[in-house]
């Protein structure tokens, strides 16, 4: 490893959860101007996480209780480990090159997990319809997101994030393959509030309906645990976006001849705003637009809709290749 990815390890982890925090405040504050209204200030996850660290945890009587404690280090365990597979800027990935995607798929899928888990632990009735819910979800969801990462796989013969990043895939794939992947781009857009659990596919932690479902019977340090998670999964998410599509580097589009520390600031302050671009595209604007789907309205949007638009671009990828 280089000296920049050894201090890329031990500082983005934490740097992913600061930045994490800062796009959930902007995502807070973007959705409220979309509907007229002033917002939290974007500081404000800051001081919600502050508060849930400053109160009491709680755990239920009929709860199981070690799985229970258990289940919010897991899932920010796997949040926090999903950033050392995902290269910032122009720097590699720590982890780059030990099936990057597919461990990928597997955190995320971890995280998720983590809170049915949990949900069922918890021994409320309303965490664990919650749970439930979260489990039908996620059958339906991570076809797609699978489909996306084969496809991926095909084109490139690898699944490491930094050689996807090193050589866009708009530069490698043919007229055919590059229909398939702005097919899978829809796709992946489609996943990414069902995967972050965002309108309008919080089913499973619907207030309204179930009292934040998976998450009723959490407080305190756990459930600051469970608010950072889902945090740094929502950065994670619209990096590895980015990483996927658009990992153009700004020196290399304006031809501009920059080098050492001003070249990793522009090329990180490049890649942070393209993060911010898909974030508020992705989950901001799609999460304002629509009301929340009921379960079997959002099972059949992905296992109908979006998996025959992920397999169409699949297949396009694979004619292509």
């Amino acid at each position: 490893m280089t000296p920049e990815t050894l201090l890329y390890a031990f500082t983005f982890p934490v740097l992913g959860v600061f930045l994490g925090l800062v796009y959930k405040g902007i995502d807070r504050r973007f959705s409220a101007r979309l509907t007229s209204r002033i917002g939290p200030p974007i500081r404000q996850p800051f001081w919600d996480v502050g508060k849930l660290l400053l109160k009491e945890t709680v755990v239920p009587e009929n709860a199981v209780a070690w799985i229970f404690n258990a289940m919010p280090i897991v899932s920010f365990a796997a949040s926090m480990t999903l950033l050392l597979y995902i290269p910032f800027g122009v720097l590699k990935a720590p982890l780059e090159g030990y099936g990057d995607l597919i461990v990928i798929l597997y955190l995320l899928t971890l995280q998720s997990l983590a809170m049915a888990i949990g949900g069922f632990a918890s021994g409320s009735p309303f965490s664990s319809v919650g749970a439930q819910r979260e489990m039908v979800l996620m059958m339906s969801y991570e076809m797609p997101l699978a489909t996306v990462i084969v496809g991926f796989a095909v084109l490139y013969r690898s699944f490491s994030l930094t050689t996807i990043a090193s050589t866009p895939v708009w530069g490698v794939a043919g007229p055919l393959a590059a229909m398939g992947v702005l097919l899978l781009l829809v796709a992946l857009l489609a996943v990414t509030p069902a995967e972050l659990a965002k309108l309008p596919f919080d089913i499973a932690e619907a207030e309204t309906e179930i009292c934040e479902g998976m998450l009723a019977e959490y407080s305190g340090r756990n459930l600051a645990l469970f608010y950072l998670s889902d945090a740094v999964r929502g950065f994670a998410m619209a990096a590895l976006e980015v990483v996927l599509f658009f990992p153009f580097t700004l020196t290399s589009m304006l031809n501009l001849s920059l080098t050492g520390t001003a070249y990793y600031a522009v090329e990180a302050l490049w890649f942070l705003f393209k993060v911010l671009a898909i974030y508020l595209l992705a989950i901001t604007l799609v999460r304002t637009s629509f009301a929340r789907f009921r379960i079997e309205q959002a099972s059949r949007v992905f296992w109908v809709y979006v998996n025959i638009i992920a397999l169409v671009g699949l297949a396009l990828v694979w004619l292509g290749v």
